[in-house]
């Protein structure tokens, strides 16, 4: 069995339940936590590898886009 991945912003490090803005959203729209939403919700996530962008991250990093979706590399 693989390891298990671990879901993070690739631009701060933090988990989704570090990051408060999630942990809110994850609540205020009935997932169990913060990781759950991201991997259903975040447009960024990629899940090859679980890597995503948080929003300060993003506008950060130029608000990235591509014409199917930018996912965090």
């Amino acid at each position: 069995m693989p390891p298990k991945m671990e879901v993070k912003c690739i631009g701060c490090g933090l988990l989704p339940q570090q990051l408060r803005t999630y942990v809110i959203l994850a609540h205020d729209f009935g997932y169990t936590n913060a990781t759950e939403f991201v991997i259903s919700e975040e447009g960024t996530y990629n899940k090859q590898n679980g890597h995503f962008l948080c929003d300060e991250c993003y506008i950060k990093a130029g608000c990235p886009a591509s014409p199917g979706g930018w996912k965090a590399p």
